[in-house]
């Protein structure tokens, strides 16, 4: 019975990580900075992104061993994501009202460090979370791109529930940095680094947890 119960709790463990990870990092990033403040606040984005990314790639990642699963974690995000920008489309809201966040291609290159390493998990973290950190906001700057116009949605559509403070504000970035890519890039691989070993070590203590 009680190996019953350790197995099914530790599954158990795995779909709530899942599932508040998507939740958190949609909250960290998507409804609030990569719309309405989409120019002004992508160096913000980019970190709270990848960082919320790669803690739940890298402890799925390693509870399973088998590469791959980042991909299938990132996934998993951008279905509920696309479910939830359906929901607003539902509501009378455009459908550039959200603009779903990248993530699938920076989770593929953790499970190619993964799996090119030989399932070595400190290069997983080192590599894999640096190329995290360096890819995401790259491809999010494309997918941003694409977007008719990010700034007249946020005046035109602005959220039921934003507050007066959050009110979108015309973009300043020439005033502050040259590029919002390569300062999202650099502070993004650097922090994704020690998040993705604090992934690692949850996975290591949910181990010890499960094996007292």
């Amino acid at each position: 019975v009680m190996v019953w119960f350790r197995r099914t709790t530790h599954y158990l463990f795995i779909v709530v990580v899942a599932v508040n990870s998507t939740l958190l990092t949609i909250n960290a990033g998507d409804y609030i900075f990569y719309t309405d403040w989409a120019w002004t606040s992508f160096v913000v984005f980019s970190i709270s992104q990848s960082t919320m990314l790669v803690v739940g790639a890298i402890y799925y990642m390693l509870f399973t061993g088998v590469p791959g699963t980042a991909t299938y974690y990132a996934t998993i995000m951008t279905i509920y994501t696309w479910v939830a920008k359906g929901a607003w489309f539902a509501l009378g809201y455009p459908y550039d009202f959200i603009a779903v966040p990248v993530w699938i291609p920076s989770a593929m290159l953790l499970d190619l460090t993964y799996w090119a390493t030989r399932r070595n998990k400190h290069a997983a973290i080192i590599i894999g979370g640096t190329l995290v950190g360096l890819s995401l906001p790259l491809f999010n700057m494309i997918n941003l791109l694409l977007v008719r116009d990010p700034l007249e949605m946020a005046f035109k559509y602005p959220r039921p529930t934003l507050p007066p403070y959050m009110t979108p504000i015309e973009p300043q970035v020439g005033k502050f940095y040259n590029s919002p890519v390569a300062l999202g890039s650099g502070a993004a691989a650097v922090l994704s680094v020690p998040i993705a070993a604090l992934g690692a070590k949850l996975n290591t203590w949910t181990y010890r947890w499960m094996a007292a």
